[in-house]
């Protein structure tokens, strides 16, 4: 049986470590509510973006452009989104094994797909494994996101797609449903085949300058950032909601320890106290 200093620098350790887990609870639980409201407000700009490209391609339904247009799939490029940090629970785990389950499913060989990762977690998996990486270095997946931060991988896949490098650009991340909930998802970014307007009639007495042509060639670019944009909102949602989750299952567990540990604590005063008592009790019935 533990001595009772180890069962009391036990006790303290706990109580430590429950400090520093609820700190942490709270923390992610700011940072959530702030980039929940960044992903809220940003919904409406993503839709308008995307009518505002639906709108243009109604005006002249014959128009084609390579990134709207099914081609055979030989190679898949992905882009995983994982944090760049742990303690999330089963955040990134969760990413990880959609993802070779997704690889197993689809592809014999890893000549077949390439993969650009958001987040250390997932860039330094995929190089442990020896899955083909797009990037070489970790794009960091930092709490206060920005177009910057995945700019040029973006431009690199879409450099890439229409050059035939890959011919389906596909993302994996995990998609916040509330503050206790998530699921992975994966959504397609390339080829663009979801854009639907029915509102031809309005647009066809606009004239585009300097063609209609030229804007969509500028359109679809900003749409493809403005979707990805917005799922790594909804990626890093969920992260700190995970985060968050795992820390105030680690706090209730330290409670839950500490609780245990002062039981078997007291019984062990307890036990001492009353071996104490006993020799106190022995000595005297021996002096009389």
């Amino acid at each position: 049986m533990a001595s009772l200093r180890d069962i009391k620098n036990r006790i303290t350790a706990t109580k430590k470590t429950s400090q520093i887990t609820k700190a942490m609870n709270m923390v992610s639980a700011s940072k959530l509510k702030r980039v929940e409201k960044k992903h809220v407000a940003f919904i409406p700009i993503k839709s308008h973006v995307r009518k505002l490209l639906e709108d243009v391609l109604s005006s002249n339904p014959e128009l084609t452009h390579p990134l709207l247009e099914e081609r055979e799939i030989k190679k898949t490029g992905y882009i995983l989104v994982t944090s760049d940090r742990g303690l999330a629970g089963p955040y990134n785990s969760n990413v990880i094994r959609y993802f070779e389950a997704l690889v197993k499913d689809k592809h014999r060989t890893k000549q077949e797909y390439i993969v650009g990762t958001i987040g250390y977690k997932g860039f330094s998996y995929c190089k442990r494994k020896k899955h083909p990486l797009l990037n070489n270095e970790s794009i960091n997946s930092r709490d206060d996101v920005k177009f910057i931060d995945f700019q040029a991988m973006s431009r690199a896949f879409i450099d890439l797609y229409l050059a035939r490098g890959v011919d389906k650009i596909v993302m994996i991340y995990s998609h916040y449903i509330n503050s206790i909930s998530s699921s992975v998802k994966e959504e397609v970014l390339l080829p663009i085949t979801d854009l639907i307007s029915d509102e031809a009639d309005l647009l066809s007495d606009y004239i585009f300058e300097p063609s209609t042509k030229e804007v969509i060639s500028q359109l679809l670019p900003i749409f493809l950032e403005n979707t990805l944009y917005g799922i790594i909102l909804d990626a890093k949602t969920s992260e700190h909601a995970a985060r968050m989750t795992a820390m105030k299952n680690a706090t209730d567990n330290a409670l839950e320890i500490i609780q245990k540990q002062n039981l078997i604590y007291n019984r062990a005063r307890q036990a001492q106290i009353t071996l104490e008592l006993n020799d106190i009790i022995g000595g005297a019935n021996a002096v009389k």
